[in-house]
């Protein structure tokens, strides 16, 4: 009986150490929270799939909006990009997709940017701890 005291006395005791500073680790890599706008001579790019690529690690991925503002997702539960160096590409393709529901279609669209900013990037970055603000203003082809 004396053990079994001890045995719920240290359970309790980890329940209110967890529920003081938390869960632990969450698991994830040490990561940032990344925003910015892309703009081509000075125009927002809208619906642009942007990757940061690191060194080594998971990419994280984002799109831009109407405005060309966007947000990089690590996973699909978990926004920022890995802390250190990456590597930006900036995409405008897409493939074409006819809905056959209730849902829209999309319309195919060549790449409108130029290659030094998608398949051969020359756009690097370094991502820091907490908040980072990469703006990009591309130049067109």
């Amino acid at each position: 009986m004396k053990n079994c005291k001890k045995i719920v006395a240290t359970g309790l005791l980890a329940m209110l150490i967890l529920a003081t500073f938390g869960c632990g680790p969450s698991g994830l890599p040490p990561l940032g929270t990344v925003h910015g706008t892309v703009t081509i001579d000075g125009q927002p790019v809208e619906g642009a799939s942007i990757e940061f690529i690191p060194e080594n690690g998971r990419p994280s991925v984002g799109e831009t909006d109407t405005s060309g503002n966007y947000n990089m997702m690590f996973t699909y539960d978990a926004d920022g990009a890995l802390v250190g160096k990456h590597t930006v590409r900036i995409t405008t393709a897409r493939e074409g997709v006819v809905s056959e529901g209730d849902g829209p279609s999309i319309e195919a669209r060549p790449e409108l940017l130029p290659a030094k900013y998608n398949e051969a990037s020359e756009l690097q970055v370094d991502v820091a701890a907490g908040d980072n603000t990469f703006d990009f203003d591309l130049e067109g082809k």
